[in-house]
């Protein structure tokens, strides 16, 4: 089965290829590519924050970001409810791949890492994934309220989880970060 979506993946990646530059507009694969970014970064995020104090849920910190995306919503064209609910989603896909690698490290203490990246270096690339992330929702959003979203978006995320040579948490992550990126109504 896993062969058959990776087929899938790559022979739709061969036709978002084949899309020309000037109607990227109509494609998700650049907002999916920022997400799938984002869930890769998780991986420092949790070496920076195992075996500390400091938690995996940071309520301050998401709130700020929330806070900071509902702000530049409006001047984007953007509903500010469905662009926190999108970043929503982005934060909760870091949590799975913290949490996961946890785990991991738990029951694997020698694959644990041995260095501890340093969060403030890490949160402004952060940052200007959110910021990309909040652009593409606003190119996007013709796409995103399309009938067509979801059939589009998974193939997007199927491309991504190949161009990143994502394993089975990072691909789940990646789909709990693209969860909300169609707009039903």
């Amino acid at each position: 089965m896993r062969v058959l979506a990776v087929l899938f993946a790559v022979v739709s990646g061969l036709v978002l290829a084949s899309v020309p530059a000037s109607a990227s507009s109509s494609s998700l694969w650049q907002l999916t590519d920022l997400a799938a970014q984002r869930v890769a970064i998780a991986d420092k995020v949790a070496a920076a924050k195992y075996g500390t104090p400091s938690p995996i849920d940071d309520p301050v910190r998401e709130q700020q970001i929330y806070d900071s995306v509902a702000a530049r919503a409006p001047e984007l064209g953007l509903d500010p409810a469905d662009a926190v609910r999108f970043f929503h989603a982005q934060i909760e896909a870091n949590k799975v791949v913290q949490r996961g690698l946890y785990a991991r490290w738990d029951a694997h203490p020698s694959e644990a890492p041995t260095t501890r990246p340093d969060l403030g270096e890490i949160r402004p690339v952060i940052d200007r994934i959110n910021t990309g992330l909040l652009t593409e929702l606003s190119a996007s959003l013709a796409v995103r309220k399309a009938r067509s979203c979801p059939t589009r978006q998974l193939v997007a995320a199927g491309v991504a989880d190949v161009v990143h040579r994502f394993d089975v948490l990072h691909a789940h992550a990646l789909g709990e970060a693209t969860s909300a990126t169609c707009i039903t109504r």
